[in-house]
């Protein structure tokens, strides 16, 4: 059994005890758990993840699941959901809270309150959002190279090619982008 402060822990602790099942929650610091958790299945091939999260945008919804979680459960569904997807989960099912269910549903073509949440991070690379996460969280250039190891060179490229690509020229400017895009909780 292991327990993570942030989604790089997260991914050290499943790759030093390989567990069965691994809870993350989107808002993590360091890496979110939409990036994380296909690090996560890549550390503990054997683990299924559950995500728990107040988030409730059916493009995160979606997210999560197309990057391999088997279950998504609203923090308001817990008491009623939570044991009820641990147990489908380990018996190698998928599983949505009942209120994750009406928010895909009513994101359906022709269905009403059409939500969308996710914006356009899919054009970003893995470590274009990693990079986007620390500075949004208030690392220095440094402190992102060091980070995810890289040169601090590298690191500036990583900030500049992000700027170009998402028409933002400033540092507040990428941390709106990450707070739209649910790469950092506000």
């Amino acid at each position: 059994m292991g327990e993570a402060c942030n989604g790089r822990e997260a991914i050290e602790s499943a790759r030093a005890h390989q567990p069965d099942l691994i809870i993350a929650d989107i808002s993590m610091p360091q890496l979110n758990g939409l990036d994380a958790i296909p690090r996560l299945l890549r550390a503990a091939p054997n683990a299924r993840v559950v995500i728990l999260s107040m988030h409730d945008e059916e493009g995160l919804i979606q997210r999560a699941l197309q990057a391999g979680a088997s279950a998504f459960v609203l923090k308001s569904d817990a008491e009623p959901s939570l044991l009820t997807a641990l147990d489908r989960v380990l018996k190698g099912n998928k599983f949505v809270s009942p209120s994750v269910t009406r928010i895909v549903l009513n994101g359906l073509p022709g269905e009403k309150n059409n939500h969308r949440g996710a914006g356009n991070c899919g054009l970003l690379t893995e470590r274009e959002q990693e990079v986007v996460q620390l500075l949004a969280e208030g690392y220095s250039n440094k402190q992102v190279a060091n980070q995810l190891m890289i040169s601090v060179r590298t690191a500036e490229n990583h900030r500049a090619r992000l700027s170009k690509k998402l028409g933002v020229g400033s540092l507040s400017g990428l941390i709106r982008y990450a707070i739209r895009n649910h790469i950092i909780s506000p």
